[in-house]
């Protein structure tokens, strides 16, 4: 199998790592009622709850009408809720609900232990190199997009 693998272009198995991983995780959040994009989401909001919408978007690597999805079926779950900013009427300040912060605490061991099978056998040492790659890969995109 490894073998069929290590011919195809390097976009492709990396889109297809991305899938498959995002499809395993989803295995274990399933019994939490919870997406990928949501746990991102209400683990973001645990990191540093009453941020805004916008904040949370950047943070979660979501677009505006993505996130704006995202939070709507987070709210109608009650794991979340929307308030007007004091400061700017425009802008929106995500917070926790008492039931989302326990949620999240009860789904980060399931998410945890699905990230410890993928990583499973591969050193810390290479886990490191493979970080330090995908941020540069990271940093080449931001560099383009931006000219």
């Amino acid at each position: 199998m490894i073998d069929h693998w290590q011919h195809e272009p390097i976009g492709f198995l990396i889109g297809n790592t991305y899938r498959r991983m995002i499809h395993y995780v989803s295995l274990f959040l399933r019994e939490f009622d919870l997406t990928t994009e949501q746990f991102a989401v209400l683990y973001r909001l645990r990191e540093e709850d009453g941020i805004n919408q916008k904040e949370l978007a950047l943070r979660s690597a979501k677009d505006q009408p993505t996130m704006t999805r995202i939070l709507d079926n987070l709210a109608k779950k009650g794991w979340i809720e929307k308030k007007l900013s004091e400061h700017d009427r425009r802008a929106y300040l995500i917070t926790l609900t008492p039931n989302g912060r326990e949620w999240i605490e009860k789904a980060i061991p399931a998410e945890a232990k699905a990230i410890a099978d993928i990583f499973a056998g591969i050193s810390p040492e290479k886990l490191a190199f493979l970080r330090e790659i995908l941020l540069e890969i990271n940093e080449n995109v931001n560099r383009h997009t931006q000219e």
